[in-house]
């Protein structure tokens, strides 16, 4: 476990972020040491001190809020921008 939360913390340093890609053969493993991670804490089986040291790099438990909430921040800075939500225009 400490190996990997390594590499994901050297991770994280790196790119500023958690959310390891799948489709990579350098991070495969490591994405899914995190998706399994987040599976355990949406189970409620995660223990506190992982939760507690992964919380420390800022993960995102709950990947499609981020993803909703991110573009949702992109929408308001495109209506300030432009003074309406129509992006097509």
């Amino acid at each position: 476990w400490n190996e990997k939360f390594n590499q994901l913390r050297a991770f994280h340093a790196q790119n500023g972020h958690c959310n390891v890609p799948q489709n990579d053969e350098q991070t495969k493993d490591l994405a899914k040491w995190v998706s399994y991670q987040r599976l355990l804490f949406n189970t409620k089986t995660l223990s506190s001190n992982c939760i507690q040291q992964l919380n420390s790099t800022d993960i995102n438990w709950h990947l499609c809020y981020h993803s909703w909430n991110e573009k949702f921040n992109q929408l308001c800075a495109f209506k300030t921008q432009n003074g309406h939500c129509d992006v097509s225009s």
